[in-house]
């Protein structure tokens, strides 16, 4: 959507915004995975893998097939060197990760797309599993296939090898909920272990390479003496597995891990994290649940000799704990969906919490990318707001409840508050513009109400041991026939407007909530209002696409901006269609300034920093944009390059007056303008030893400043008056370089192509201008009267 004006965003008249950074998607479903020392972290994301820095959460590269085909399975090896990624096309890449190019590509052979990839202990084998039913196995060093294993039915969507590089064995589960072992040295199925009866989502292997845990979807972690190859333990864990990771052998009290025996660890659609023991089948140790949907775990794995372990939810956020604790490291928000608001946080504008479609928020610091969940709404969080300060921000969502986050020094948030009342979705929140005293709300109830906040609320640094306060709300009023989409509060928070899909806005006394008056004139629903926080105005955006601003007095429309295609909102907005621009207007003329075009979809949120230095929107494409004013930049480099071109342009007539050709002709080039070039061209051309003054001058350019001179020429050539210049110029270049060099320059192709047509057409009418030149030196001989005879002499 565009943005039109917001009250808390009042640009310059001819203010220019550039993109400073992005929070982008980096993570869209898939396999993930940690290298052994924990620096790095390999996912996936559509047609790229992705390798995040643990440490700050930055993008380092992203790793694309030059088929541009979705990445269906990636592995990275053990010695963390080689990284082989597959695509839908059946192509197998071998990348050189840490420079980014892909060092062999090959075939996969399966006739369906590549499910599961894994490498053996040594690096040096590769097992794929194919939606075909067939397992293959790779030597990556010597760069041939080695097995080909048929009879799995349906999807191969596991393998794993032994640990130990000397039993050669290859575990592989497929759609029958069995998990075949394959020998490599017999090149055969030696056993089908059955004790699944749903997929078989992960094994995992004990230190001594004896033991196997293999979870599934039926709800049960199986444990397998690898000796006898036979069911030992079946363990109901009382949720479908996606993944378990055996512990280290060792002590973890924390864990409840007491003794020595084999531990591991779930992870499934509970959404925490349990620690079990094998021999007994007891639980020992569980995460305390979170609320909300969408926290159901995807993914698990663990990086021994870093001592961290990696959970993915079904959100896309990436957790790391350390391993014999289990206390959160570092949260990655990899996919959001749409982005439904955003703010700026912090008195320095030094953090941004992003509401999407979820019911966390997430909170990134701009200077590291860290990324901290909060959990407290149990639906989508819809609107966001900040008070004055920066440290207090509040939300509400469509469990039709509000709360309000503290974030502290260090830069961590916790819920102080909370409170409910509306009877629907509340769509839109707003906070006292001078105090930290109260906020407003709006619902598809039609109603507002108001909340004071107690006097210790924004003194308290961190949420109580005793929970959130709960909030009461001070007044409640039926504002509108339909949903209300949108509330502002006055800069001296006296009044209130309201914006109604009744097509109508509504201005408000604090804190009785009386009506003050009504602004009609829309042929939409009204989906965002904004006080402007100098004049007496009102902004009203809606869905007919116009901007209107309105005077509080006598509540007439003052004027009205149009130059979307499609509805027009701001922050705290919900447009039901956009253009995915954002506009900047002049109040004065109704121009539009600048448009800033970098969001491939819906923009949801808007919100400019105190200083209206920064600006930040959020749209449906799931990226938050950070733009910066760079206006005075941008003035001062006007400025220089003014001041630069003067001075140049002065130096270049002193060159010319002193006679120095190929200086002045070599600074006229460097200022890319051909019509200064030419102006020095045709001052050469004027002087009495001017063809070998030219020769001389041109011959003694660089490569490539020839190259810009031939790039003049077919600019001058297009006229008439200065194709001599050109021709000269030309003739001097084909003369004296040889064809193969001149087919060496930059961009030659296209020049002659340019050239050919007008210097034919110049030709021509040379050829003409000569025939008539000839024509008239014939006429004239004719006319010329015979010599008469001489006079007979007199008498």
């Amino acid at each position: 959507t565009g943005q039109g004006v917001s009250g808390s965003c009042s640009p310059p008249l001819l203010s220019s915004y550039a993109i400073e950074r992005k929070i982008e998607p980096f993570y869209k479903g898939g396999k993930v995975q940690l290298d052994q020392t924990g620096q790095h972290l390999f996912c996936v994301c559509g047609t790229r893998v992705n390798i995040l820095d643990v440490a700050s959460g930055a993008v380092l590269r992203s790793l694309e097939q030059e088929d541009q085909e979705d990445i269906t399975a990636f592995d990275l090896s053990p010695d963390d060197e080689v990284l082989v990624t597959a695509t839908r096309a059946l192509l197998l890449a071998q990348w050189a990760w840490r420079e980014g190019s892909i060092v062999r590509l090959w075939k996969a052979i399966h006739t369906a797309p590549v499910a599961a990839m894994a490498f053996d202990p040594t690096s040096t084998l590769l097992a794929t599993g194919g939606c075909d039913g067939a397992v293959r196995v790779w030597d990556v060093v010597r760069h041939y296939g080695t097995h080909h294993f048929r009879g799995s039915p349906g999807v191969v969507h596991l393998v794993a090898f032994h640990p130990d590089p000397a039993r050669l064995l290859l575990f592989s589960s497929a759609a029958d909920a069995s998990i075949r072992v394959w020998s490599l040295q017999d090149r055969s199925c030696l056993a089908v272990l059955t004790a699944h009866y749903s997929a078989v989502t992960s094994v995992t292997f004990s230190a001594d390479g004896y033991t196997m845990i293999s979870s599934g979807r039926d709800k049960i972690c199986t444990v397998w003496d690898l000796q006898s190859l036979q069911a030992t333990k079946t363990v109901p864990v009382f949720e479908s597995v996606e993944a378990a990771v055996l512990l280290p052998e060792e002590p973890a009290p924390e864990l409840g891990v007491k003794s020595t025996g084999l531990h591991f660890l779930t992870a499934g659609d509970q959404g925490i994290l349990r620690v079990w023991e094998a021999a007994s089948g007891q639980c020992v140790h569980a995460q305390p649940r979170l609320p909300g949907p969408g926290q159901e775990l995807t993914h698990c794995a663990l990086a021994r000799a870093a001592g961290l372990l990696l959970s993915v939810t079904a959100d896309h956020n990436l957790l790391l704990y350390e391993a014999r604790s289990l206390q959160l490291q570092k949260q990655f928000a990899g996919y959001s969906e749409e982005v439904l608001d955003v703010r700026f946080l912090g008195p320095e504008n030094s953090h941004v919490v992003v509401a999407s479609n979820s019911p966390c928020l997430k909170v990134f610091e701009l200077q590291t990318s860290a990324c901290q969940i909060l959990h407290g709404h149990t639906d989508i969080v819809l609107a966001l707001d900040v008070f004055r300060k920066g440290w207090l921000f509040a939300s509400c969502a469509k469990d039709q409840s509000i709360r309000i986050w503290r974030i502290n020094k260090a830069g961590l948030v916790a819920c102080v508050a909370q409170g409910s009342g509306h009877t629907h979705s509340v769509g839109t929140i707003c906070c006292s513009r001078l105090k930290e005293s109260f906020l407003v709300t709006g619902s598809q109830d039609c109603t507002v109400k108001l909340w004071p906040l107690p006097e210790a609320l924004p003194s308290r640094s961190t949420a109580p041991d005793s929970g959130p306060v709960l909030l009461q709300a001070q007044a409640t009023q039926r504002c509108h026939d339909k949903d209300i989409n949108s509330v502002a509060i006055a800069p001296n928070d006296k009044l209130l407007a309201t914006g109604s899909q009744d097509r109508t806005a509504k201005l408000w006394a604090l804190p009785q909530c009386q009506l003050l008056g009504i602004f009609s004139g829309h042929r939409r629903g009204l989906w965002c209002v904004q006080f402007s926080p100098m004049d007496q105005v009102l902004a009203t955006a809606s869905a007919d696409g116009t901007v209107k601003l309105w005077a509080l007095q006598d509540f007439s429309c003052l004027k009205t901006f149009e130059g979307h295609d499609a509805s027009v909102g701001a922050s705290r907005c919900r447009p039901s269609g956009s253009d995915g621009l954002v506009k900047l207007w002049t109040i004065k003329s109704n121009e539009c300034v600048r448009t800033l075009d970098a969001h491939e979809d819906k923009v949801w949120g808007l919100h400019c920093s105190r200083l209206d230095d920064r600006a930040l929107t959020a749209a449906s494409d799931s990226r938050v944009i950070l733009w910066k004013d760079v206006t005075e930049e941008e003035q001062a480099e006007e400025e220089a390059r003014r001041e630069e071109e003067v001075v140049r342009q002065q130096e270049l007539d002193n060159l010319l007056h002193e006679k120095r050709y190929l200086r002045a002709l070599g600074l006229a080039i460097s200022l890319d303008r051909p019509h200064t070039v030419l102006t020095v061209i045709q001052a050469i051309r004027r002087d009495p030893e001017s063809c070998e003054k030219l020769e001389a001058t041109v011959l003694q350019l660089r490569r490539d400043q020839k190259e810009a001179l031939l790039r003049f020429c077919v600019t001058w050539n297009t006229n008439s008056r200065h194709c001599h210049e050109a021709q000269a110029v030309l003739g001097m270049l084909l003369r004296h370089e040889a064809p193969e060099e001149l087919l060496a320059y930059d961009g030659v192709r296209a020049s002659l192509e340019a050239l050919l047509p007008y210097t034919e057409r110049h030709f021509q009418r040379l050829s003409r201008t000569l025939q008539a030149a000839a024509f008239l030196d014939f006429l004239w001989h004719s006319m010329k009267l015979p010599t008469l005879p001489a006079a007979p002499p007199a008498l």
